[in-house]
């Protein structure tokens, strides 16, 4: 009922900057906390950054300072700015978008996730 389209990811070179967009679209009547995950083959998906229907925003230690997360709640989007971004980056970046659909029912999607490489 809710389908989340991810953008924006590619190779990088260590240092550089890339961003990530992510687009909800359904039947979607409230939106609360909107974050950006990755995940590395084998391990856990891990959270970079989220942020909150009141815009305040929290950060992995690891991003904090290089990563920017925010969030167009007219448009349902939630950016990811990675700037400095370096080889231990390189994940599978994916959204999460959690709200209330117009039947009042509750929603935690997931985008289809977006491959991040950094090299040189």
């Amino acid at each position: 009922q809710v389908q989340l389209v991810e953008s924006g990811g590619g190779l990088v070179q260590p240092g550089g900057s890339l961003k990530l967009s992510c687009a909800a679209s359904g039947r979607i009547s409230v939106v609360d906390a909107m974050g950006w995950y990755r995940q590395a083959p084998g391990k856990q998906r891990e959270l970079d950054a989220v942020v909150a229907s009141d815009e305040s925003a929290e950060y992995a230690d690891s991003v904090k300072g290089r990563f920017t997360i925010s969030r167009d709640s007219a448009k349902n989007t939630v950016l990811f700015q990675m700037n400095s971004v370096q080889p231990e980056d390189t994940d599978v970046y994916f959204c999460n978008i959690k709200g209330q659909l117009t039947t009042g029912s509750c929603f935690d999607a997931w985008g289809q996730g977006t491959q991040v490489d950094v090299s040189s």
